[in-house]
């Protein structure tokens, strides 16, 4: 019997004994349960949590104590004395100490995928408070790194989270790397290579540099160890893919061990929105065979995401004949198309380069691509930071939906950094909704720089989206650009400043902590068409769950991007148990290849993450003097730097985004 079936039939026969048993209101989250109308003495809890502050994501934001578990399936939840009604002989029973509980967080844009296949190979830099700390650890995996082998460093770091407040120098990198091959990749707009990087990969003096594209030089035209993207990535992106890969084998191992780090920071559920060099359906084959294995202890909703320019409209059409929105079950399902539907649409999100313009053509590829999917009733999301170009997908939607309604089908806008209250309007009228990340906690900066602080107070606008009621969710866009860690995000929501420290938005643009948590969990359920399915712990819903290790409500605002599981439960089952858990963690899995910086310095490094100074509060843009000076301090290894003197000595314009 396949997973799917299994599924089914687990559901099925829980609703069947849910109503059987004569307690409808408990199923349909109508209810919690209560001293006046207990269960029937034959319905038994499989698990039962209780001694915590459960915060529920119900309607009502409520609280409870206590939460039962039938099968995979949340059962109840009230106050300790309620749900021990529930108990049995065969009950596991956990007593949390009063800890606060919270649904298992979904996050609604990632990459999961691909990142699950580099993960054990990846040099993590994200919440590391110095760049001393940085080069240490690079120098530390340079060591033990075999060839062909290299070390990589991609994304979910910024200069401004370090001490130092800058980027290191290829000077130090090639210091502490001597000869095995550094990339380290910066947002999407840089890449840092050491010269054993340049010699792998054939970059000389006589390589030329895609459209869109710099490989910086010296004087005397080699090339420095820079690449720029200007504003295209696809420089990045290429370095990226030409690097040695893992075996299956270690794929297998990678691809689970970045599970149980999403299991660490509580995250139970993700929507992988695809991904440059993330082929359907060759490279799915790791993930398919864990989920066919029953080892996935992350749900994964999956959006297929186009690699081949000029051909998108051909890849869509081949998948529509052998895939369907929907299929697979509630662990391993097809989402929709994009976030790539056709490449002349990639609005790049650099803010370190002026606003990028659509090709002309855009409008006749994408109008393609839309109806073939509308046609075939495929859902799909597309990447859109700027307004001007949302103003023009938008124009795309609805010439389509005129002919070929939408009907209700949940189409995603990624990002929107910049998108204005008409365009909310528009995508309103559209059924659509859209999907937020905390990129700007990563870029704040840049943005500022470019456009000033002003422009920067809503980007995005959520709380316009929200009070327009557009369906409203957050993610990451890990691990390129920003992290994994959900955490930082909602930081970023509830304080309004970047990693770094610098305030972007106004109070009123903060967020309070439940409103902010739905984001990721309650509200992010539409996004992959499940919804009261899961996001909540309410009667009926998948149980997933992370019992928090901080109390998320009332500590300190630097302290939340700290915060992670002691005990995530997925489909019912503990995934992730530590402290007084520790004795119902799953098994060690031990970590492959043993070279593996997984193995030395483990994931994301939030509890490295310093609070923030008053210095590192106020240092940003006092004059932008003070950034020429970091950045060619950064930078004094290289003998020329005109390449990125704009990033630097560009005028804050008022122009429309």
């Amino acid at each position: 019997m396949n997973n799917l079936s299994r599924t089914r039939i687990k559901r099925r026969n829980f609703f069947k004994l849910a109503l059987a048993a004569g307690f409808s209101s408990y199923i349909l989250g109508k209810g919690h349960g209560s001293a006046q109308n207990p269960p029937p003495s034959h319905t038994k809890a499989d698990l039962i949590l209780f001694n915590g502050r459960i915060a529920t994501q119900d309607e009502k934001r409520s609280f409870a104590e206590a939460v039962a578990i039938k099968e995979n399936r949340f059962l109840a939840v009230g106050s300790d004395k309620e749900i021990m009604a529930y108990r049995g002989d065969n009950t596991q029973v956990i007593d949390v100490r009063g800890r606060t509980v919270i649904p298992g967080i979904n996050d609604t844009h990632t990459h999961l995928i691909r990142g699950g296949l580099n993960y054990n190979m990846e040099l993590r830099w994200d919440g590391v408070p110095s760049l001393a700390d940085a080069l240490r650890m690079l120098r530390e995996q340079a060591r033990r790194t075999p060839a062909p082998q290299w070390v990589r460093v991609i994304g979910g770091w910024s200069e401004f989270q370090f001490a130092e407040q800058r980027m290191p120098t290829l000077k130090e990198i090639n210091a502490v790397s001597q000869d095995v091959p550094v990339f380290i990749l910066n947002l999407y707009n840089r890449a840092l290579l050491n010269r054993a990087a340049l010699r792998a990969l054939g970059i000389d003096r006589n390589t030329e540099a895609p459209p869109g594209s710099v490989i910086e030089r010296d004087r005397n035209g080699e090339p420095t160890g820079m690449l720029i993207a200007k504003p295209n990535a696809t420089i990045l992106y290429a370095a990226i893919a030409s690097g040695p890969q893992l075996s299956p084998e270690d794929q297998i191992n990678s691809t689970r061990q970045y599970m149980r780090e999403m299991n660490r920071l509580g995250i139970t559920s993700v929507i992988d929105a695809g991904g440059g060099g993330q082929n359907y359906p060759d490279d799915y084959q790791i993930i398919n065979q864990l989920h066919q294995e029953g080892l996935m202890t992350v749900r994964v909703a999956y959006n297929l995401f186009t690699q081949n320019p000029g051909d998108e409209y051909q890849d869509f059409e081949r998948w529509i004949e052998i895939a369907n929105p929907g299929q697979g079950d509630d662990f391993y399902r097809l989402n929709g198309a994009g976030e790539m539907l056709v490449f002349s649409a990639a609005d790049f999100e650099d803010f370190t380069e002026p606003r990028p313009d659509l090709a002309m053509d855009m409008e006749a590829e994408l109008t393609d691509v839309i109806k073939l999917l509308a046609s075939n009733g495929w859902p799909f999301r597309l990447h859109a930071t700027y307004d001007r170009s949302i103003s023009r997908f938008l124009d795309v939607f609805e010439n389509v939906n005129r002919e070929i309604p939408f009907d209700g089908m949940h189409w995603i806008l990624d990002h929107a950094e910049t998108i204005s209250e008409p365009n909310i309007e528009r995508v309103k009228a559209l059924g659509g909704g859209i999907a937020i990340q905390h990129r700007m906690a990563y870029q704040g900066e840049y943005f500022i720089n470019r456009y000033g602080f002003e422009a920067a107070t809503h980007t995005p606008p959520i709380k316009q989206m929200l009070a327009m009621d557009v369906p409203v969710s957050a993610g990451t866009d890990a691990t390129r650009v920003a992290g994994y860690n959900p955490w930082v995000g909602l930081y970023w929501l509830v304080s309004g400043k970047t990693i770094g420290g610098t305030p972007l938005y106004p109070e009123a643009n903060c967020f309070e902590r439940m409103e902010a948590l739905r984001l990721y969990t309650a509200a992010s359920a539409w996004f992959s068409n499940q919804d009261g399915n899961k996001g909540a712990i309410a009667p009926g819903q998948l149980a997933d769950l992370a019992v928090l290790s901080e109390d998320y409500f009332s500590v300190p605002e630097a302290q939340i991007k700290q915060i992670e599981s002691v005990l995530t439960i997925v489909d019912g089952k503990p995934v992730y148990a530590t402290a007084e858990f520790q004795d119902l963690a799953p098994p060690p899995l031990p970590i492959s290849p043993d070279w593996s910086p997984v193995k030395y310095f483990g994931g994301e490094h939030n509890r490295r993450v310093v609070s923030t100074s008053t210095k590192n509060q106020s240092y940003l843009f006092s004059a932008t003097n003070s950034l020429n000076t970091d950045r060619d301090r950064g930078l004094s290894s290289l003998s020329s730097v005109r390449s990125l003197a704009h990033f630097w000595n560009g005028i804050v314009c008022g122009c429309c985004i």
